[in-house]
């Protein structure tokens, strides 16, 4: 009797942050803004190198926000059963929302308030960013927190540790791992959706930025062969420099943070930009020191001699904070209930409005995405796996396969619409092949980065106990490294399946040399709908189809997969 009830919490639990996210997002196509178009992007290579520096700072900005919310957000799902039920199907229903179901958020939130200043639409270029960031990271986060050895827990519950020293002592430096190689995919996802971020359109409405997404795009739509080699050259030049200076560094450092339990007989590596990097970092470190020590000590000599408070003051401030702590908890309530009315009763308004033609086609509009979708999950599931497996036996192999993905993944699907026309479109002479080989390319990086983040947490001292039992690799495989992977690899066909029903924006319906590609798909509809029609409805009916899709196929496989590996394949002494 127990179980049916349960479920059914959790069934509601799931309707629930459904109707709110669908309301919010009714809520928004409410308001419509009436622009003129500007001026088009120069296409001139010699503004690369300023381009490339805007694309930069707002990915950097976006990343720094999606960290900050990935650990809280992250942490706080894994904390307890009641967070987990409320907090997971979120954000599972908001990985499922495309980059540009985010536009009209974007444009009343950020470009209304400044009134289309160019600083309102930065904050809207890197909200959308984050949007293509967060997501994953917060569920890498939430994955190490859960998988964290119970005798782990267990020994700081023992010594009495208060929470802010399980959380400096255990959850983040648990979390570390996951968050490097996520930190590295979610670079990979931003640069892939920089055009849809930095050339923001819904119907009339049309916002663009100078960046290297918007210079791809403009010289895709010209077809400008030589500028948009150049803006990918150019591209590439900074994710290589990246690689070199920071991703290699950090993913040597995480490997501080796996579990061991005998020494290791895996080489950590050196590279010597990790010492130059540490060196100019201590003596940046020093000299911040030595200019913010004497403010820092006035700081605390003015702070020492307060007037110390009485007993009665004491209970007094307790009671002062405990009632400020009441206000703010009830009116963010107050405001959270408010949201999700408006937006409920403008979900109803909005689709009480006359349906759109096109609204009978997405039935068969879904099931054609979904069957895409499926077939790129397959490929990229039976290249990644056996990639992963040769990983985990192969450190050298490992350290060449990371940068690797970083580069490939993080082209933009702008780069391959030349390539996909000339020799997929026109041999086969249709668009569903061309349709699954972009999504392909949106969906198996999620994959791969987890499946490697997962072989990196695999203990040394568990691989040596296997090779002294005379195993071989098949059996090793069987018997250790899959079933140690299968939380990774939940994790990463999750936000895969998330990355590729964002990806359908890019692979079912593109424009090249003025010429437009598409597909029956959720995709080209909601881009039609989006930078054509202007269609409100059936954007708001593309995305809700979207999220119901998404919402099914996590509830009824991926959720009840992680539920059984995590409490079969848990590593724990």
């Amino acid at each position: 009797m127990q179980r049916p009830i349960i479920e059914l919490r959790k069934l509601l639990d799931w309707f629930i942050s459904f109707l709110i996210l669908a309301g919010l997002l009714a809520l928004f196509f409410q308001y419509r803004h009436h622009i003129a178009r500007p001026p088009r992007l120069s296409v001139n290579v010699h503004n690369l190198p300023y381009y490339a520096f805007c694309s930069f700072y707002r990915m950097f900005v976006a990343y720094l926000i999606s960290l900050v919310f990935a650990v809280s957000y992250g942490l706080g799902a894994a904390k307890s059963p009641m967070y987990e039920r409320v907090m997971i199907p979120a954000i599972d229903i908001a990985q499922s929302v495309p980059v540009v179901g985010f536009f009209p958020a974007a444009i009343y939130f950020f470009v209304a308030l400044t009134h289309g200043s160019r600083l309102g639409v930065e904050m809207a270029a890197i909200f959308l960013i984050f949007t293509s960031q967060a997501w994953n990271l917060a569920l890498g986060v939430y994955e190490a927190a859960k998988t964290i050895p119970r005798d782990s827990i267990e020994a700081l519950d023992a010594f009495g540790a208060s929470r802010w020293l399980k959380l400096r002592r255990l959850l983040i430096p648990a979390s570390v791992p996951k968050l490097v190689y996520n930190s590295i995919l979610s670079w990979v996802a931003g640069w892939y959706f920089l055009i849809a971020c930095e050339i923001i359109t819904v119907g009339p409405a049309h916002y663009q930025l100078p960046g290297l997404g918007s210079f791809l795009m403009s010289a895709a739509d010209k077809g400008r062969v030589g500028e948009l080699i150049g803006g990918l050259a150019t591209l590439l030049g900074v994710i290589v420099v990246m690689d070199i200076c920071v991703w290699q560094p950090l993913s040597v450092w995480a490997e501080k943070f796996r579990y061991e339990f005998a020494a290791t007989s895996e080489p950590m590596g050196s590279l010597w930009m990790a010492h130059v990097i540490g060196g100019l970092g201590l003596a940046f470190g020093h000299a911040i020191h030595g200019r913010l020590n004497p403010i820092l000590r006035s700081l605390q000599g003015a702070w020492e001699l307060r007037p110390a408070l009485t007993p009665r003051g004491r209970v007094w401030l307790a009671r002062a904070a405990g009632v400020v702590r009441l206000g703010l908890l009830v009116a963010l309530l107050a405001l959270f209930a408010y949201g999700a009315f408006a937006g409920i009763f403008a979900l109803f308004h909005a689709l009480a409005r006359p349906w759109p033609a096109e609204a009978k086609l997405i039935p068969a509009a879904t099931a054609a995405s979904f069957l895409r979708l499926a077939i790129a999950y397959v490929i990229s599931l039976a290249w990644t796996l056996p990639c992963a497996l040769w990983a985990a036996e192969s450190p050298r192999f490992n350290r060449v396969v990371a940068p690797f993905a970083e580069i490939a993944g993080s082209m933009p699907a702008t780069a391959l619409f030349p390539l996909i026309v000339v020799l997929v479109i026109e041999v086969t002479g249709g668009m569903n092949l061309a349709s699954v080989l972009l999504i392909l390319t949106g969906m198996q990086w999620y994959l791969l980065f987890n499946l490697l983040a997962g072989t990196r947490q695999v203990p040394a001292d568990l691989k040596e106990a296997a090779r002294s039992f005379g195993l071989t690799r098949f059996a090793t495989w069987r018997k250790l490294t899959v079933p140690a992977l299968l939380p990774s690899l939940i994790t990463g066909s999750i936000t895969a399946w998330g990355g590729g029903w964002n990806a359908l924006i890019l692979s079912e319906y593109f424009v090249y040399h003025d010429h437009t590609y598409q597909v029956l798909g959720l995709g080209a509809l909601l881009d039609r709908a989006t930078y054509a029609t202007g269609n409100s409805v059936m954007i708001l009916l593309s995305l809700l189809s979207m999220i119901l899709a998404v919402m099914a196929i996590n509830r009824l496989v991926w959720r009840r997969l992680y539920v059984f590996a995590m409490g079969r394949y848990k590593l724990d002494y």
